[in-house]
């Protein structure tokens, strides 16, 4: 049986690229019983960027609530909030002292910004350390990143590798990456990849006349009404195919390609859509963010057995490292 290892930071409510990139995938693999799997909100992480208490605290509830409207069974998961779990904390110091810092100073976490380094806390830097904790903490075999994650799984198992050298025993797992070469790119309101940094995020669980400002948000060209449109370059059509079957998909194609059909049709077209597909999940999301106590009951039931298992390994690693 195959350990997973998945987390979400909790930067915001998650967004339609979320969803589609990472939650819904994720919930998938939960399903295949050759699995355990292990979903956790990094809580922690978000602290580099976030320093906000109540804000960090809605946005918690916001990605459990989101998970847990698609569908996360928490009876076939281990379900947690990272910052739960002070046991990775621990881990993560005593990684620290096995990390060279030339590692640390090439990840892309770091180097984006190195160009401002007033805008750099140390968190930030020894962000990778932190992500290589929250998975050898509990001996995950795969880890599921998207391409521009990479660089950071390849750091956790650089770690490891050290670790596990220098003390002279294999204590620590080493993950595998698992990366889809289907892993679909979510396109934003401004064609960019769908971002909280970019700000072009579509919201499936606002309101219905918010919803509609968002979707209307999306960016098209000016090609008169009367006239045939080319699909495959507009924003809308290509977020309506990520989430619609393929006879709605051909027929949304066959109105822009007849004409007298105007992209705020087409939007029309996407927002019901949206309303539709996600009717059952927005009104979980509302049920979870209406009813805390229930939320909670289910993240602390997850808590409870990620705790177990960290004290496991950390109780192996205290002593081996002289502090049993």
């Amino acid at each position: 049986m195959a350990r997973v290892l998945t987390g979400i930071q909790s930067s915001g409510k998650p967004h339609l690229g979320n969803i589609l990139g990472a939650i819904k995938p994720a919930i998938a693999l939960t399903k295949n019983e050759d699995n355990e799997s292990y979903i956790f909100i990094a809580d922690f992480h978000s602290l580099t960027t976030i320093k906000d208490p109540v804000a960090r605290i809605d946005n918690v509830n916001a990605v459990a609530a989101a998970w847990l409207a698609f569908g996360l069974d928490i009876n076939r998961s281990v379900f947690y909030r990272q910052s739960r779990i002070p046991q990775v904390t621990e881990l993560t110091w005593y990684l620290s002292c096995f990390t060279p810092y030339p590692m640390l100073a090439n990840a892309h976490s770091f180097k984006d910004k190195s160009d401002r380094l007033s805008d750099v806390n140390a968190g930030l830097f020894t962000y990778p350390v932190l992500m290589a904790a929250d998975i050898l903490l509990y001996g995950a075999d795969l880890v599921p990143v998207g391409k521009d994650q990479l660089q950071h799984l390849e750091i956790s198992r650089d770690i490891a590798n050290t670790f596990n050298h220098r003390i002279g025993e294999e204590l620590l797992k080493v993950p595998e990456a698992r990366i889809s070469n289907e892993v679909m790119i979510i396109p934003g309101t401004d064609g960019q990849k769908m971002s909280k940094s970019y700000n072009n995020y579509i919201d499936i669980f606002l309101p219905e006349k918010q919803l509609k400002k968002n979707v209307n948000t999306i960016i098209t060209d000016s090609t008169p009404l009367e006239e045939p449109k080319d699909p495959d370059v507009c924003n809308v059509y290509k977020l309506y195919k990520l989430i619609a079957n393929e006879d709605q998909t051909l027929d949304l194609r066959e109105k822009y390609l007849a004409g007298n059909f105007g992209f705020g049709h087409a939007k029309k077209e996407l927002l019901e859509l949206i309303l539709d597909t996600y009717k059952n999940e927005r009104e979980q999301f509302n049920y979870y963010m209406n009813n805390l106590p229930d939320l909670e009951s289910k993240l602390m039931a997850g808590e409870e057995k990620a705790r177990e298992e960290a004290d496991q390994l950390l109780a192996t690693l205290r002593k081996r490292l002289g502090f049993g």
